[in-house]
């Protein structure tokens, strides 16, 4: 079984390495379609055209485009994502640094989102027609509706404006406290870690609103999938004939059922993570999260190539581990899932 399972990592690998190289191209050739001149925005707006010009040259934007795509892959091979315009960093270090703060946010979104959705879309679908199922069904329109910079305008208001009740919206932790010493580079853990309870509390209230609201969002897509994979093997065969053999309903749903519906409610999971990674920028942008989703939005504004390249390409390395981690848990949920399921 461990050989299985690192064939299917092998596997897995070798059929990323083509989609990680088209999006390499891809990722360059929009870069440098987008509008504006990050020469002109470097130099600022007093500079003139002599200057933008040398700018330009030291930038190696004055390069054909095949000389520059060139450059980028002896860079990338390297090592070297560039540096970032808008921050003057190198956009490596610019991307470890807001990354954690990123992760921290989407895992603790998607953790509210399965303890919610999960519960509710078994519940749903064993009293299917009920109130419980209704709910279900408002609370996964109600999630996929909502634009989550309203949820999270409308919570900010209710429980920080009205009730005083959530701490400001000033990112991860309070200006009061020290970050902890970085370990994982999440807040949370760190402090834990670390055996500072009071800064792992004030950072926990600070990530509770930002995870609700985004949480709201992806509870959608896990609840309805739930609903529907455990009504699809709740009427299999195989479950009534663990009916009729005088199981209890508890082992019938959780040992026979959920554990058979639970695969695609695991590619939910998956799909579901990654994008919401990807698209928390206006959660981040809300609650003044500095993660990596607010700054690829400052990269675009301002034409910043290298650090909407190296954006990109975390995303895309990002999904492939995903899908790789996704691969491996199928293995040892279902040991008949191998490298051709």
């Amino acid at each position: 079984m461990p050989g299985s399972r690192l064939a299917i990592v092998g596997h897995r690998l070798l059929q990323a390495v083509p989609s990680v190289i088209g999006i390499i191209i891809v990722t360059f050739l929009l870069t440098r379609a987008l509008p504006g001149d990050p020469a002109a925005y470097f130099a600022g707006p007093a500079a003139n055209a002599e200057s933008i010009a040398q700018i330009r040259a030291q930038l190696g934007l004055d390069k054909s485009m095949p000389e520059q795509f060139w450059v980028y892959i002896l860079d990338l091979v390297s090592g070297d994502l560039g540096t970032s315009l808008t921050t003057g960093q190198e956009v490596t270090d610019d991307i470890l640094r807001r990354l954690p703060a990123s992760l921290e946010l989407t895992l603790a979104a998607l953790i509210f989102s399965i303890g919610v959705a999960l519960p509710l879309g078994i519940m749903a679908a064993l009293r299917e027609n009920s109130w419980i199922d209704h709910l279900c069904r408002i609370v996964v329109t109600a999630g996929v509706s909502l634009p989550t910079f309203f949820t999270g305008l409308f919570l900010l208001y209710i429980f920080y404006y009205l009730l005083g009740l959530a701490p400001a919206p000033l990112g991860r932790l309070n200006i009061v406290f020290l970050s902890p010493e970085p370990v994982t580079g999440l807040f949370t853990v760190d402090a834990l870690i670390a055996g500072d309870f009071e800064t792992f509390w004030a950072a926990f209230i600070q990530l509770i609103l930002p995870a609700i609201t985004l949480g709201l969002f992806s509870l959608a897509p896990i609840a309805r999938m739930t609903r529907a994979a455990m009504l699809q093997v709740m009427g299999g065969e195989f479950v009534r004939t663990a009916r009729a053999a005088g199981l209890s309903r508890r082992t019938v749903v959780i040992t026979y059922a959920l554990r058979n519906a639970i695969l695609p409610v695991i590619t939910t999971l998956g799909m579901v993570f990654s994008f919401m990674l990807g698209a928390n920028v206006l959660v981040e942008k809300v609650f003044a999260w500095p993660g990596i989703g607010s700054y690829a939005i400052e990269a675009l504004i301002a034409s910043d190539y290298a650090a909407v390249q190296g954006f990109v390409l975390t995303m895309a390395i990002l999904f492939v581990l995903l899908n790789l981690f996704i691969d491996v848990v199928y293995t040892l949920v279902d040991p008949r899932v191998g490298i051709d399921a």
